[in-house]
């Protein structure tokens, strides 16, 4: 406990070791913490405790992106580096920077890494134009020790030939600056073909000297869907800085790693189109450089996935002549406007825990981009919001939207209509899009808890928020009834869940394709969309649809065998043949207790386990809407609570992917024992989070693990599609939470609340577990869990009373289970 207290203390003790970020990160919000902690100023400077390395690591794989961004931004500008570097930078000081590119994800596990078109690079060439690396093998260079450093709306890095690299961003673009050491010639490599995937699928590149403009663009894969897709880019360079900068030399080139490395000093056009002999793509692109040996180059950058001259067009809109410094400013606005949404007791809190959450926070507000006006392919010319880097709703469905829900209705909205207008585009509602194109669905239709999850809490607000309910529910049904041809990419295998109800294994499909794997894990999560859907049909009032979709989200109890046994405990949930024979396979299999030699538990064709990313030690606790009946199959309260700890304490509990999201830590409320709630998320925290590069367990994939860990410190956590969420213990006395929206504001406070309690194992005698918990005055009909209608929505006091005694329980009801006469009426 003492050594998590003091991560900050020891992050900024590395000056001598090969590490990245700067120790001067974690100096500065160090500072800034402990300066707002004596200040007791209410004009606080939350940007200041945002740490966007958190989780750039290369042990755990957070895949997190510290580029330069505005909330939910289409461009994050950022260095990319070799290695394994999906969101293109990577904090590993044995890595070697390819250069600066304007297009990420951010917490994404795609292996080959996402965009990290049209890297720019600076060079010095002291033999000249025809002497510069711009292959990008040559130019890759290494850069200074302790030198990478970020904060909202801001990245920098200096490379290892002391050329420092900066970027500041708008939503579509950004400026990038260069600083050079004095008396040498810059130059620049701009690149055409490399993206991070290796991707390129031909493009063109245009030269214009005269105004000092370099336009680029062409077509890229996908970084988790169909190799046969594509997507178009483009980009425009202004590299004349309003006229203080003149060009020297420009020209072409392009090259391989065979020998081919051929420049063409003057020329202008590059035109290329896609290699079908197969093989890495030929490398190209445009060489310039500067009279004068300026010491400091800017660069103006927009970015389209339209054209190029949209791609002009954005730069000239959203940045003009501003400096960097002025568009540097107006990111921060943005960014402080976002995270005094949630404003937090900074002088009573640790400063981890503060650090923690902003940086959490900052992340929940990183993705998805919005790329509106920006829409290609079947979306082109949407007069909807246009959302891209839903990446994937199997992810973020869990905590991203019902943390959006308390406090951002108007970008949740927006998003929205992003998934209702795809199943008016595609026909069905998209499930894990990325870079403009489909990708792989993982567990079905994750995007109806998506929706369903705002509908079941605005849907008052709805019409005015640009969202016709019916649609939404046109769309819900779709997802439900109707089977995709292919379901690899959208949609469900529907047909034969609804013939069987159950998704069987090595079933017959004559209707449709898809990979015919994961048939456990997908009955669980149909049933569990199912109940989205069910959710919906009751705020609409259409009676005999809640019947049918209640029945339907029952389902997820046909794959659950009561007779497999695994470390002395009975009934595991099991793939199952068409023919109701179960098809069994230890629930070990895909746990970190797996010792098989060969391990595919993700979307392999020979992944034979029945689940996907985890163990049916794991999924058997899947059924958020009706854990109270999982109690009774498990057999009671008593082998629930025993059983959840060996769970944990056994090693199956994985708290780097979403599947332990979900029911796992917070299971112990169902079963009437919420103080043991409280001590497992403090072990979670505790021994999974902290504020360094490898601070998190797993990808953040799109910040579903940034808002878990959110949930975690306000001592929340939320049952997707519904208006529940379930009261824990909060690592700070006192928040607030605003909804600008509602014009509402709900200030959350601890009563006897110690610092002491940030601990695991909490100490003896400190007071952490909830005895009673008033809404305004008013004792919760709970002490377990809250309806959204009743405080976030109309705003006001809640209090929250902890006491170190562990025997209270909820104190009136445990949290609802459908079954069991839950969720009967819409709110």
């Amino acid at each position: 406990m003492v050594g998590w207290l003091l991560a900050s203390a020891a992050a900024v003790c590395i000056g001598t070791t090969y590490a990245q970020p700067s120790p001067e990160v974690q100096v500065r919000i160090s500072a800034a913490i402990a300066a707002a902690q004596v200040s007791n100023s209410t004009d606080i400077d939350y940007t200041a405790f945002v740490n966007p390395f958190i989780g750039t690591d290369y042990t755990n794989y957070g895949d997190v992106c510290p580029g330069a961004s505005v909330p939910f931004g289409m461009v994050k500008f950022a260095t990319d580096f070799t290695g394994y570097a999906p969101a293109g930078y990577n904090s590993d000081p044995s890595q070697k920077a390819r250069g600066m590119s304007p297009l990420h994800d951010s917490g994404t596990g795609s292996s080959l890494g996402t965009y990290g078109n049209f890297e720019v690079m600076p060079l010095l060439c002291p033999s000249g134009f025809d002497t510069c690396t711009t292959t990008l093998e040559a130019r890759e260079r290494y850069r200074k020790n302790d030198s990478d450093d970020a904060y909202p709306g801001y990245f920098s890095l200096t490379l290892d030939n002391d050329i420092k690299m900066e970027a500041t961003s708008t939503r579509r673009a950004g400026l990038e600056r260069f600083t050079f050491p004095g008396g040498l010639k810059p130059y620049f490599v701009l690149d055409l073909a490399n993206d991070l995937p290796a991707s390129f699928a031909g493009g063109t590149l245009d030269i214009d000297p005269e105004n000092g403009r370099i336009t680029i663009g062409g077509h890229y894969g996908s970084s988790f869907g169909p190799g046969a897709y594509h997507y178009q880019a483009f980009a425009c360079y202004d590299i004349l800085n309003n006229g203080t900068q003149k060009l020297s030399e420009y020209g072409v080139w392009t090259g391989d790693t065979y020998g081919l490395d051929a420049k063409g000093l003057g020329q202008t056009h590059l035109n290329l189109s896609q290699n079908v002999i197969g093989g890495t793509p030929y490398q190209s692109g445009a060489l310039f450089s500067y009279e004068g040996n300026p010491k400091e180059v800017i660069l103006r950058v927009g970015v389209s996935f339209v054209s190029t001259d949209q791609a002009c067009a954005n730069a000239e809109e959203e940045i003009g002549t501003s400096s960097f410094e002025e568009i540097q400013k107006a990111s921060k606005a943005l960014w402080q406007e976002k995270l005094s949404k949630i404003e937090i007791d900074v002088v009573n809190t640790s400063p981890n825990v503060t650090e923690m959450l902003y940086s959490s926070l900052y992340r929940a507000s990183l993705t998805p981009n919005n790329a509106t006006l920006e829409a290609q392919g079947a979306f082109a010319n949407t007069t909807s919001f246009y959302f891209d880097s839903l990446y994937c709703s199997w992810d973020t469905f869990r905590t991203f939207y019902p943390l959006m829900t308390l406090h951002s209705p108007v970008e949740f909205a927006q998003i929205v209509d992003t998934y209702i207008d795809g199943w008016r585009k595609l026909g069905w509602m998209p499930e894990c899009r990325a870079n403009n194109l489909p990708g792989w669905t993982q567990g079905g239709s994750s995007g109806d808890s998506i929706v369903a999850q705002f509908a079941v809490n605005y849907h008052n607000e709805a019409q005015a928020l640009g969202i016709d309910l019916d649609e939404l529910y046109a769309a819900l049904v779709t997802d439900g009834e109707v089977n995709p041809p292919e379901w690899n990419t959208m949609g469900r295998q529907v047909n034969v869940y609804k013939q069987f109800s159950y998704v069987p294994f090595a079933v017959l499909d004559t209707g449709s394709t898809g990979r015919q794997t994961r048939e456990g894990s997908r009955t669980l999560e149909y049933a569990f969309q199912d109940f989205g859907i069910r959710q919906v049909a009751q705020v609409l009032s259409k009676t005999d649809d809640v019947e049918y979709y209640t029945n339907r989200s029952y389902w997820y109890r046909n794959v659950w065998d009561a007779t497999v046994d695994s470390d002395g405990y009975q009934g595991f949930m099991q793939k199952r043949f068409s023919n109701g024979t179960f098809y069994n396979t230890d629930p070990v299999d895909c746990s970190s207790k797996d010792t098989r030699s060969t391990q595919e538990c993700s979307l392999q064709e020979d992944n034979q386990s029945g689940f996907y990313e985890s163990s049916s030690w794991e999924y058997s606790w899947y059924a958020p809407h009706d854990t109270g009946h999982l109690i009774e199959l498990m057999g009671g309260n008593i082998t629930f609570t025993n059983r959840l700890d060996h769970f944990f304490e056994d090693g199956y509990y994985l708290p780097g992917n979403e599947p332990s999201f979900q029911q796992t830590p917070i299971g112990y409320h169902y079963a009437n024992q919420p103080w043991r709630s409280v001590d497992r998320v403090r072990d979670v925290v505790i021994n999974n989070f902290n504020i360094g590069i490898a601070g998190l367990p797993g990808n953040d994939d799109q910040a579903a693990m940034a808002t878990l860990l959110g949930f975690h410190l306000l001592g929340l956590y939320p049952v997707p599609s519904t208006t529940h969420y379930l009261i824990v213990s909060p690592f700070t006395p006192k928040y607030t939470i605003h909804n600008t929206y509602l014009n509402t504001s709900t200030t959350v406070t601890v009563t006897n609340y110690s610092p002491a309690s940030v601990a695991y194992p909490i100490p003896d005698g400190v007071p952490a577990y909830v005895k009673n918990v008033m809404i305004n005055g008013v004792p919760a009909k709970s002490r377990c869990y809250i309806d959204f209608y009743d405080t976030f929505r109309v705003g006001g006091e809640i209090e929250i009373v902890v006491t170190e005694d562990k025997t209270y329980d909820c104190g009136g009801p445990v949290p609802e289970s459908l079954s069991m006469g839950g969720f009967a009426r819409a709110r």
